[in-house]
């Protein structure tokens, strides 16, 4: 198997409003997202890819156009925590990708520090 990924960026708040009122992560605060996608193949094409890293742009502009300096929980439908960020994310992925990079995506991982991460891998069809 071989796999590629690439990561993007964006800068977001939110909060945890399950979390009780004395937790840090309850109270409205930011972040330097880093998003990390894995894509995997058995194949390789072209002059030896899995896939070009410039088709993964469609990712990076919907990342930059729907969560940049935005504030999460009004962004999202759910709690947005990592977890069930970078599962919204692969769901997002599959759904918007070019047809050739269809059953590609491996994993997304959000990390929103230098040291905290999750990740969703995508189970293969």
């Amino acid at each position: 198997m071989y796999t590629i990924s690439k990561e993007f960026r964006f800068e977001a708040a939110h909060r945890l409003t399950s979390l009780p009122p004395e937790h840090q992560c309850s109270r409205p605060h930011g972040h330097s997202y880093r998003v990390r996608v894995e894509l995997g193949s058995e194949e390789l094409t072209g002059p030896g890819f899995v896939a070009d890293f410039g088709e993964l742009a469609f990712f990076g502009s919907y990342l930059a156009a729907a969560f940049d300096h935005r504030d999460l929980n009004t962004v999202l439908s759910f709690e947005p925590t990592s977890e069930r960020l970078a599962k919204y994310l692969a769901g997002w992925f599959i759904d918007a990708a070019p047809p050739h990079l269809d059953g590609l995506l491996r994993s997304v991982t959000v990390m929103e520090t230098a040291t905290s991460s999750a990740t969703y891998h995508v189970v293969p069809s």
